[in-house]
């Protein structure tokens, strides 16, 4: 790839949110390590909306770095949304994507530029180890990523947003116009040239995970309805057995009604009309989500808005 003096080899994408406190120490540790690269670099550090000063931090940032840019979304729009902010922004021929709490460590840029520089497309780093997270935490990683690739066919097993793409890639990403984003799932979706580079997800260098229970069944429904219309064929499965059984229900009250063997049936009367019921509920919220989801990319609003840009 040829460099000009206006298109840096990297750009690093960083969505922050509360994160001020430690952005300082974690902007040093990945200057350095890219700085011992050779390639010429900029930082796109997006704020989403964080209700502490993390844009105070990224001006104080900008003078120290001059390869940095900052970028300060109108409110919280989410982490899927200010991704999508710094990779519209990012000018790079390789564009790396990261956190900010330095669980995806940075010393694993020069291997993973080194891979794009042999002709990987994306250099995907994938979790060995998940690091500190709690038991609970772990099974519903597994149990989403299994429902997943069961109604995708997408498998999403250990992946991270730590990723390294081609430029090809991002101008293929661009050309998504989903508002309902699920990063991951769209990155394995466009395919390319792919290389997988282990690690072990660090401790955090401070404060909190800014996800929710709520935040991440919405991230999980988002994803399964976004790439999948599954969901609505197994409840096809779902009704079809259930009419197959009142079927066999039905010969059955007629063969005792004739043969004089009749019997009380309410409480068998009342299951049922419990477990339809819910069935019915079910499948209409089920097609609830997907219309939700129709409703949002129809409508067409911004995936995010921008209040501030330095550079």
């Amino acid at each position: 790839m040829t460099e000009t003096p206006q298109q840096p080899v990297l750009s690093v994408v960083i969505p922050l949110y509360r994160e001020s406190a430690h952005l300082s120490g974690t902007m040093k540790e990945i200057v350095d390590v890219l700085k011992s690269t050779g390639v010429s670099f900029e930082i796109v550090l997006v704020d989403d909306g964080s209700p502490d000063n993390t844009w105070d931090a990224i001006l104080e940032q900008k003078k120290q770095y001059e390869q940095i840019q900052g970028v300060r979304l109108s409110r919280n729009f989410g982490k899927e949304s200010a991704l999508a902010a710094g990779l519209e922004i990012a000018r790079g021929n390789a564009i790396l994507v990261m956190d900010g709490d330095l669980q995806h460590p940075p010393a694993l840029i020069p291997e993973m530029i080194q891979h794009w520089r042999d002709g990987a497309e994306v250099v995907e780093a994938v979790k060995r180890t998940r690091g500190n997270e709690t038991r609970a935490n772990r099974l519903r990683a597994q149990l989403f990523y299994g429902i997943f690739r069961r109604l995708t066919g997408v498998d999403l097993h250990g992946a991270s947003d730590f990723k390294l793409m081609d430029r090809r890639v991002l101008d293929a990403w661009r050309r998504l116009c989903e508002r309902n984003l699920f990063f991951r799932g769209m990155n394995a979706w466009l395919g390319f040239r792919r290389v997988q580079i282990p690690f072990d997800v660090a401790e955090r260098v401070g404060g909190q995970t800014g996800w929710s229970l709520a935040q991440l069944i919405k991230l999980a429904m988002t994803a399964v309805t976004s790439f999948s219309s599954a969901p609505l064929y197994l409840m096809i499965v779902v009704a079809s057995g259930f009419a197959f059984l009142a079927l066999l229900l039905g010969v059955q009250t007629v063969y005792l009604k004739f043969s004089g063997h009749a019997v009380d049936g309410f409480t068998t009367v009342i299951l049922l009309i419990l477990i339809l019921g819910s069935v019915v509920m079910f499948g209409l919220g089920l097609m609830g989500v997907y219309i939700a989801r129709i409703y949002d990319e129809v409508k067409g609003r911004p995936r995010y808005v921008i209040a501030e840009l330095v550079k």
